[in-house]
């Protein structure tokens, strides 16, 4: 077990007490992964049988790192039958094998967010509903928030107060479409990323034959990133997990930060109460940061009060203090940070990938782009499209999917008239018509009989039956051939390689690129599919792709670029270097996530994941100046640069430092601060010293405002409309323009404080 050297005590006590429910909370670069990785390492050292041991993770590569690490341990064969995934991969492997108990087809299609999108709109041009106010994406919101909380199509019609809220906001309908969006997606042997998680409880739930078939399977449970998971899933996982009682999760409500996702941090904050006697271990030494990171990182997240107390520490170097930088505007902050990667570049021979510039809002990027492509600087931004979302991409996926599963409408009318074959929309409206008149899939209805019902001259239905033809010939196959063949048997019979191969710009031969380097990627999958013995069908990939995410796919020739993304993208990753731009009030924390305890916490969570990104060093910055909607704005610093200790972090001479957030004053403008200016805060009495002078001058108003007179004449009684939080009433007005706040009670969500100038309230009585 030599494996075990490699392990701090703490560590060590993680990994090999295997038995009964454990929680390991494991701070910022404490060696989680190792210990996750090493524990179902010493279960198979130990006898395990690899099938008995589930470990669930949140993405592909944390999971295929772990299995790479295990493999060196105990060899490939040892651990060839791990069920080692994401949530979303295993539920959907266990879907593929139960889903007939469910009445879906083995083979069902699995929707991303953008199909999910597509059939939301037509149900919503169907019910003639305005979709300036059924937005689709705001729909698909509230569906996806139901079903990570269990509630499905008729739970969610049936329940008073939900439908009560849905009609105050003004969207009495979202429980008709979300009826209709189910029913298709049933229709069409379709699941789309909840309906994974949702479908898989339902299945242990109302079959306890396959409950109990799983439940003993399992022996041993163990998840990464507990604090992140949602209640399906937690709930899942202690039905899997209540005969055997050997859960192990792994995580830190430090790091907590997706709520928006329907992540609760109660799922760790209150494991000791879902399983009476567990043990608890806490990884401590942080091996990623220097003294002064974690340090200053300490100080921060120590304010939160719901929280696992533990005491993170480094026996690193000290290393460098964290700079914080004001800028006179947000395009000067632009600059100064890419001088900085490039002078460091430079300087210490840094590869540009292990530089990172993070920031709260996707807005935020362009001005980071524009700067670092004058100064030549090569970057890649996260959250921008991804490889699989582009269209010529989903075309020829959308080909694969009608292949695999003839009844998955979203991908039929997707690819039945590309390339062009004179089959038009209206053509295809008469026959989606008739889809659901009869309750079928658009293939059935254009298979049978039921097609003459659409009254189509006799051309049409010749290409109709053409196209049928060349998708049955696929799909006689797709059980024989392999997933490269297929694939590249589609890619040239239906025409896409041709259709793009007569390229006219860079962007069209970029377009046929990238379809060649999805075949490539499929030829990949091929031959690591065999390599391990696993089926290499077309179905196996698309299962497989389908579960990709962003940073899963990342292409080697972006790897030594600086990275441009949110926080919220970062968590799970670490860099030499990190700047976290745009420090500001309003902006970080968002002026949208202050109004509870809960969401400043998580506010303050998430800068915590920025700090502890980073190896070596910390640039903060904020700009005095930035312009929102067109108007530039007075900015003032973060209440969060308030809370780190100033022992660790070093100001521009000539700003101070900002004080309390309550007594927060207005700031000088000044110079771009050069490095040699600055100089550490020995002391509170410095701070102290400083002479703070207050605007005299109300700053511009920011979000729709831009002057004082344009906020609207809220009153205490009236009735307002918020696009966030819907209806309510106001209750309360205080304050002088420009920064006149509102208390309004929500009737889903209860009392809030808003910024006038920020909060957009309609006034509706």
């Amino acid at each position: 077990m030599e494996y075990l050297k490699e392990l701090n005590p703490s560590q060590r006590e993680a990994v090999v007490n295997t038995e009964g429910p454990a929680l390991v909370i494991a701070g910022a670069g404490s060696g989680k992964t190792r210990v996750l990785t090493y524990r179902v390492a010493h279960l198979l050292v130990n006898g395990t049988p690899a099938h008995t041991i589930l470990a669930l993770t949140f993405t592909n590569r944390a999971a295929n790192e772990m299995k790479e690490r295990i493999i060196r341990i105990v060899g490939e064969a040892t651990a060839r039958y791990l069920w080692m995934g994401t949530f979303h991969s295993i539920f959907a492997r266990i879907l593929r094998m139960e889903s007939q108990a469910l009445g879906y087809p083995a083979n069902y299609s699995i929707y991303d967010t953008q199909d999910s999108k597509n059939l939301i709109k037509e149900i919503i041009r169907e019910l003639n509903l305005d979709e300036k106010v059924y937005k689709p994406a705001e729909v698909l919101g509230r569906i996806s928030s139901a079903k990570n909380n269990l509630i499905t199509a008729p739970m969610y019609a049936g329940d008073p107060r939900i439908t009560e809220t849905d009609l105050n906001r003004g969207r009495p309908w979202v429980a008709e479409i979300y009826k209709r969006y189910a029913a298709r997606c049933f229709k069409a042997g379709a699941m789309d990323f909840d309906d994974l998680l949702v479908n898989t409880y339902i299945l242990l739930r109302d079959f306890p034959e396959i409950l109990r078939k799983y439940q003993d399977q399992f022996r041993y449970i163990l998840v990464d990133e507990y604090q992140d998971t949602n209640y399906v899933q937690y709930a899942i996982v202690k039905k899997l997990g209540e005969k055997h009682k050997n859960v192990c999760v792994v995580g830190d409500d430090a790091q907590s930060i997706y709520s928006f996702r329907g992540a609760r941090i109660e799922n760790i904050l209150h494991f000791k109460n879902d399983y009476p006697g567990y043990r608890l271990f806490k990884l401590e030494q942080n091996y990623r940061s220097t003294q002064n990171i974690v340090n200053v990182a300490n100080s921060l997240i120590a304010r939160n009060r719901d929280q696992i107390r533990k005491t993170i520490f480094s026996r690193n170097e000290p290393g460098e203090k964290i700079t914080v930088v004001r800028t006179l505007t947000d395009t000067e902050e632009g600059f100064v940070v890419a001088n900085a990667i490039q002078d460091i570049h430079y300087e210490t021979k840094t590869p540009y990938s292990e530089f990172a510039i993070l920031y709260r809002t996707n807005a935020q990027s362009r001005i980071f782009e524009e700067t670092l492509r004058k100064k030549n600087i090569p970057y890649r931004v996260y959250g921008a499209v991804s490889f699989y979302q582009r269209k010529e991409i989903k075309d020829l996926l959308a080909y694969f999917r009608l292949v695999s599963n003839p009844a998955d409408d979203e991908a039929l009318k997707r690819v039945i008239n590309y390339p062009a074959r004179g089959i038009g929309k209206t053509t295809l409206d008469r026959l989606i018509t008739l889809s659901n008149k009869h309750e079928i899939p658009v293939w059935k209805v254009i298979t049978t009989g039921t097609i003459n019902e659409a009254g189509l001259n006799r051309g049409i239905t010749g290409k109709i039956e053409a196209f049928t033809g060349m998708i049955r010939s696929f799909m006689g196959k797709k059980q024989k051939a392999g997933a490269y063949e297929l694939a590249m048997e589609i890619a040239t019979e239906t025409g896409i390689l041709k259709e793009l191969y007569h390229y006219d710009s860079p962007e069209e031969f970029s377009r046929y690129e990238n379809l060649q380097e999805l075949l490539n990627g499929i030829r990949e999958f091929v031959e690591a599919a065999e390599k391990e013995g696993q089926p290499a069908l077309l179905e196996n990939y698309l299962e497989n792709v389908s579960l990709l995410t962003d940073l899963d796919t990342e292409p080697a020739e972006e790897h030594n670029r600086v990275k441009i993304m949110t926080v919220h993208s970062a968590k799970g990753l670490e860099f030499d270097y990190v700047f976290i731009a745009g420090m500001e009030e309003d902006l970080f924390p968002s002026h949208m996530s202050v109004s509870t305890q809960r969401e400043l916490e998580e506010e303050r969570r998430l800068f915590y994941v920025a700090l502890t990104r980073a190896r070596k060093k910390v640039h903060i910055s904020y700009a005095g100046t930035r312009f929102r909607w067109g108007t530039p704005s007075v900015c003032n610093p973060s209440r969060f640069i308030t809370e780190l200790d100033e022992q660790y972090i070093i100001l521009p001479e000539d700003a101070g430092r900002p004080v309390s957030y309550t007594e927060r004053p207005f700031l000088h403008e000044h110079r771009r601060p050069e490095p040699k200016t600055s100089r550490p805060l020995s002391n509170r009495s410095e701070l102290t010293g400083k002479k703070w002078v207050r605007t005299k001058t109300p700053a511009p108003a920011t979000g729709n405002f831009s002057r004082p007179d344009d906020i609207p004449p809220v009153k205490a009684g009236m009735l307002v409309e918020h696009p966030r939080f819907g209806k309510g009433e106001v209750q309360e007005v205080e304050g002088v323009p420009p920064d006149v706040k509102a208390t309004v009670f929500f009737t889903d969500h209860g009392k809030k404080q808003l910024l006038l100038k920020f909060a957009r309230l309609k006034i509706i009585g």
